[in-house]
């Protein structure tokens, strides 16, 4: 079964017969309920996933307490600040939470690391991942820090249409408001205005983007 999901969402693993099965043989895979917590900021990381079916997603608290998504796990990924927590033996500095039921391969911490000394395969496969979430936080940034409400908003309903490949986004104001470290007054607010615009229609539990 694990060497089948590996097979399927982690072809670049999978090339390397040996490195197929000693994952299979020190992992299992887990079936999480939307909404459970996989990872605990200022928690060591006991476990690193990789995700086969369903969305997880990584949120980085903020001072005032509310709450920044960094970047979504979709199938065929891991959490790159787990691994970077495991290799550095620090406690985590973000929060991981299923977004959709999920399945996901869990490889204990200490066996991740045996892998990693032994197999240069599965050090390529993290750097690849290094490499697609660092764009994506830099584009986090971008919009954090040079970007209005407006446009910053709009691009979190993009990104969400994209990972999810679909226009009909079925979401509240609330977690919006609560993705983005924003009240919903002023997410709801700036609904209005674009759909006013023209670049969305807002129907009961549901945005569609234009």
């Amino acid at each position: 079964m694990i060497e089948n999901a590996l097979q399927t969402y982690f072809p670049n693993l999978a090339t390397m017969p040996d490195l197929k099965k000693e994952i299979a043989s020190i992992s299992s895979i887990m079936k999480m309920d939307a909404g459970t917590v996989i990872l605990k900021e200022g928690a060591y990381v006991k476990v690193i996933p990789l995700v086969i079916s369903g969305l997880a997603k990584v949120y980085k608290e903020e001072e005032n307490g509310h709450e920044v998504l960094l970047y979504y796990i979709k199938p065929g990924e891991s959490c790159i600040m787990s691994v970077i927590s495991m290799i550095k033996n620090e406690t985590s500095k973000v929060k991981a939470i299923i977004e959709e039921d999920a399945e996901i391969v869990v490889i204990p911490t200490e066996k991740a690391l045996e892998i990693a000394r032994k197999y240069p395969k599965w050090n390529e496969f993290i750097y690849e991942l290094f490499n697609l979430k660092f764009e994506e936080l830099l584009n986090v940034v971008k919009i954090l820090t040079f970007s209005n409400k407006d446009t910053r908003l709009l691009e979190y309903l993009k990104k969400i249409a994209s990972v999810k490949g679909d226009a009909l986004i079925r979401i509240t104001h609330q977690q919006i408001a609560d993705d983005l470290g924003s009240s919903r007054e002023v997410i709801s607010r700036l609904l209005k205005k674009m759909e006013h615009e023209g670049l969305l229609i807002l129907k009961q539990g549901v945005i569609e983007l234009k």
